[in-house]
């Protein structure tokens, strides 16, 4: 499963670092990433980072948001610098695991409300 975590509220302009491990029998993790649903919105990519950390950023976050991982530890994460309100929403992380050679899965986790006030 996926546990995420780092969400809250901060101004515009301010920073949030997200979180996001995956964790039960893991063969292996291969992309991972977030993706985010604001209020009535569908849900949208945010940023997808590859096993060889092969990096891919929506055209709203770029220049402001980085993704990372942590592969030892399956885990990724999304800095998140120079906030606007715009960016707020329920974010979500999604990663295709290996649970053993030849059977992959795709997991979401359960949300993290990132609110930004202006």
């Amino acid at each position: 499963q996926l546990q995420a975590s780092g969400g809250g509220l901060v101004q515009a302009g301010g920073s949030l670092r997200l979180s996001c491990t995956a964790s039960g029998s893991i063969f292996s993790s291969n992309a991972m990433g977030w993706y985010r649903q604001a209020p009535g919105k569908q849900r949208e990519l945010v940023a997808m980072i590859s096993s060889g950390s092969g990096t891919n950023y929506s055209d709203s976050v770029k220049g402001r948001f980085t993704i990372s991982r942590d592969n030892p530890k399956n885990t990724v994460y999304l800095q998140m610098n120079n906030l606007r309100p715009e960016d707020t929403a329920v974010y979500y992380c999604n990663a295709n695991i290996q649970l053993r050679p030849g059977v992959n899965m795709i997991y979401w986790g359960r949300g993290t409300l990132v609110t930004v006030s202006s």
